[in-house]
């Protein structure tokens, strides 16, 4: 038998930690009274209390990961440089600022939301400096997760960061933060909704001016404003209808019906978007192709500034499909270099070719490279030195198409410069003894010289427009009733496959409810329900747990 001052001990121990374990649920209080008194009795009668005095002393009790609520890591990019931030978030970041954080200015508790200098200190040793630099502490819910953040402000050397860092390993109420988990924890609470948070990914990723401004869109919560207000007008459409059910009166279910045809063709027009958001997160797939050795690898090299694939004067050197990621006029580009088409007996160069033909057909935009030489056909029959220019046969099927463009290399192969050149190519037709094929005549066609760089800065130029002419989202427009056009009436909102299946879903639904006839009107309802659910997939306004670690697994560790 223990002694009755040991027990009542050992009670008042076990009552605490009932209590505070509780606590961090909703309960009324007589409710948590009466289980912490059945606690404190039941153990009280145990006969192994003997053991429990050393287990709660709290210099033995280790917290495992689910309640250590406090996360914390590098926000930056490990390595040198100038600054490195390190995050904490979680209720005991202010137990952090306490422990670590020794400000200049001397105070018990830090200033919220103001950068201040500091020296940086270990939690088991306050004499030992880490560093001189800064800190911010921002008071929920006034942070990016809402919860309480310390931010630490240091210099950026691997030494310092792996002490910095072990020493907030050595506070037990602190564990290292998942991949995304700040992010995730700022969707949790409502910071962000789930196109935000991958706005913000894409933010993050941007390697072009236009990546950026797609990206931005989401991060700064565009897209979220324009699905919240078609999921809630959805919303308002049920209204009336369960109005109608319910009470027999209210609205006319036709009212119901003219804004569900606004809203469906609101939402197709999001769709007949051309893929343009999804084109640019991506990057527009790009193929360069033609006849062997017509140029199509120098042009490669001159768009990415570099000896990005081999040159020689011998045809068929290029036998595999090379792709490089550039930025052609802040466009983000896949450029892929394929094999020179021709029939060849060579087996690798074959299934080289038949890749580059798969890569060609499965690209937004072709450019068609060819010698200016030997696409100049001499006209026997007149009288005058006229040419005519023909296109080889083994590409003639897949130029024909509208995003193919052609460049007409080694022009400095020909007797004329290349101004001559321009101009008598300008006043070819596409008959008579001096002609064009017709797929040549039009803004689509250059002609330059790569090896001599001559023409390739009109090109570039050119071209560039012509890839933001398709693709930016800064040139969408819409025609009004009196003709006009509006600039950039609806920039893309589907940067993702599963935005366009849930819109799509979306427009199913509505079309399902507006087949329906007015005495269906129960059944019609839920065809609302469903759209109004399927908008709120896009968002995560409805449970999206399948794809939640798809999107924060891609995440840094520090976001």
């Amino acid at each position: 038998m223990l002694r009755a001052a040991h027990r009542r001990a050992v009670t008042i121990q076990l009552s605490s930690l009932a209590r505070h374990t509780l606590q961090r649920h909703v309960f009324p209080r007589d409710f948590l009274g009466r289980v912490c008194l059945s606690t404190t009795h039941v153990l009280a009668s145990s006969a192994e209390l003997s053991s429990y005095p050393s287990m709660l002393h709290p210099s033995s009790l280790t917290r495992s990961d689910a309640q250590r609520k406090t996360i914390y890591a590098l926000s930056t990019p490990p390595g040198k440089g100038g600054v490195a931030v390190t995050r904490v978030s979680g209720p005991e970041a202010l137990e952090v600022w306490k422990r670590m954080v020794r400000p200049y200015k001397t105070r018990s508790q830090p200033t919220s939301w103001k950068l201040e200098r500091c020296r940086i200190v270990h939690p088991d040793n306050p004499d030992e400096v880490i560093d001189d630099g800064l800190s911010v502490f921002f008071q929920a819910p006034k942070s990016f997760t809402t919860e309480p953040t310390l931010e630490l402000h240091t210099h950026s050397g691997r030494a310092l960061l792996a002490t910095l860092l072990g020493a907030l390993s050595k506070l037990p109420f602190l564990r290292p933060a998942e991949p995304g988990e700040f992010t995730r924890r700022a969707f949790l609470n409502g910071r962000l909704d789930l196109t935000q948070v991958e706005g913000l990914a894409d933010l993050i990723d941007a390697e072009t001016e236009e990546q950026r401004k797609i990206a931005g869109r989401g991060a700064w919560g565009e897209v979220r404003q324009v699905l919240d207000e078609l999921r809630n007008r959805i919303i308002h459409c049920l209204a009336q209808v369960e109005a109608l059910i319910d009470f027999g009166e209210g609205e006319d279910l036709e009212d119901a019906r003219k804004e569900a045809e606004v809203l469906l063709a609101r939402i197709q027009s999001h769709l007949t978007d051309n893929r343009r958001g999804e084109i640019i997160r991506s990057g527009i797939k790009l193929a360069i192709f033609g006849p062997p050795n017509a140029g199509k690898s120098s042009l490669l090299n001159f768009l990415a500034q570099r000896e990005a694939a081999i040159v020689t004067h011998i045809p068929g050197t290029t036998r595999d499909v090379l792709q490089l990621t550039l930025d052609i006029g802040g466009m983000p580009v896949v450029v892929a270099d394929t094999a020179g088409l021709r029939k060849t007996e060579d087996v690798v160069e074959a299934i080289g070719i038949v890749k580059g033909i798969d890569a060609i057909k499965e690209a937004d935009v072709a450019l068609c490279v060819l010698s200016l030489p030997d696409i100049l056909v001499p006209n026997h029959d007149s009288m005058d030195p006229t040419y005519a220019i023909r296109l080889p046969e083994a590409i003639l099927d897949l130029v024909a198409v509208p995003s193919t463009y052609f460049v007409l290399n080694k022009a400095d192969l020909l007797d004329q410069d290349l101004t001559s050149i321009n101009l008598a190519f300008q006043q070819l037709d596409d008959s008579g003894p001096a002609s064009v094929h017709p797929l040549l005549l039009n803004d689509r066609t250059w002609i330059m010289s790569l090896s001599k760089q001559e023409g390739t800065s009109q090109f570039l130029e050119h071209f560039g427009c012509e890839l933001r002419r398709l693709f930016s989202i800064d040139t969408l427009t819409q025609t009004q009733g009196d003709g006009k056009e509006i600039s950039n009436f609806h920039a893309p909102i589907i940067t993702r496959a599963r935005h366009r299946v849930h819109l799509e879903s979306a427009c199913t639904f509505l079309q399902a409810f507006l087949e329906f006839p007015p005495e269906d009107v129960v059944l019609a309802a839920e065809e609302l329900r469903y759209a109004s659910h399927a908008l709120g997939k896009i968002s995560g306004a409805i449970d999206v747990e399948d794809i939640l670690d798809a999107v924060f697994r891609d995440f840094c560790i520090g976001k």
